[in-house]
């Protein structure tokens, strides 16, 4: 029976190498911009909405490159080895490659489609409001949970906003009308801008998948300890992560980034198999 059993860097074939290097050299760039020159580089190179003003089509690759922090990026690494090298060796550098780039594509489409419908609502209800402006209809989306503090540009905004606005809301009621509308506009920006997407980690689901596809009994030992044959860790895996994306909505982790890291992960593989 095939057995695999974390042991350390033992084989490191070159593109899995390669990745762990460049993804270290991110990790130590974003902190040495964040602390020498004041520079969010995740900012620039995390994934943007589509539909934000900060969004540029190459951060569909950058963002797989950034991390938040030590253990996301150390996680992520730990998990590129211990399945890519694996598959690497079997497929060979360029198509492991080409899977592990689409894969991190289609989890990131896969993440931002469902952000589409989650925050359809929202964005209904402050067009809603640029459309007919009354400070009864600011009101009632200010007090709604369609306004959504989202980052600290919302905020600061609001902040500056809420003071003006009260200030002269019965001295000079057109006035704060038009301010309301300044406000929501800007709003409407930074919210698109607020979430960015970033880290390996549905690149990381989808070589799990076909880890788990390639080598079915292969014996994951989860903690070290428990072995649990490969099929079962990625149906168990990504049982958990549909879960957590239905249930846990306010969480920063990306559980949909993750199924479509996987779902693209499997149509890829079944495509490679009929051919």
């Amino acid at each position: 029976m095939d057995q695999f059993r974390p042991g350390g860097f033992r084989i490191l074939p070159p593109v899995v190498k390669n990745l762990i290097i460049i993804n270290g050299l991110f990790f130590l760039a974003t902190i040495a911009t964040g602390s020498r020159f004041g520079f969010d580089l995740v900012d620039t190179l995390g994934l943007h909405y589509f539909a934000a003003d900060k969004f540029e089509p190459y951060q569909f690759i950058t963002y797989m490159f950034m991390h938040g922090g030590f253990m996301h990026i150390f996680f992520n690494m730990f998990a590129l080895w211990m399945f890519g090298n694996a598959l690497e060796n079997v497929w060979g550098p360029k198509r492991f490659l080409i899977y592990y780039i689409i894969t991190g594509i289609g989890a990131a489409l896969t993440h931002y489609l469902v952000f589409y419908f989650q925050i359809s609502p929202v964005l209904s209800a402050i067009n809603g409001f640029l459309d007919d402006p009354s400070h009864e209809a600011l009101n009632k989306i200010l007090n709604s949970d369609y306004f959504k503090i989202a980052s600290v540009e919302i905020q600061n905004h609001y902040n500056a906003f809420r003071i003006e606005y009260n200030n002269i809301i019965h001295s000079n009621p057109t006035k704060a009308l038009q301010l309301s509308i300044d406000f929501m506009s800007q709003y409407k920006i930074d919210f698109l801008n607020a979430p960015v997407v970033i880290g390996a980690s549905g690149a990381v689901f989808g070589i799990l998948l076909a880890f788990g596809m390639m080598f079915p009994n292969a014996l994951i030992y989860v903690y070290f300890a428990i072995p649990v044959k490969a099929k079962y860790f990625v149906m168990i895996y990504g049982a958990i992560e549909l879960f957590s994306g239905i249930a846990d909505t306010g969480s920063n982790v990306a559980h949909f980034a993750h199924l479509g890291g996987m779902v693209f992960g499997y149509f890829i593989l079944l495509y490679w198999k009929r051919r």
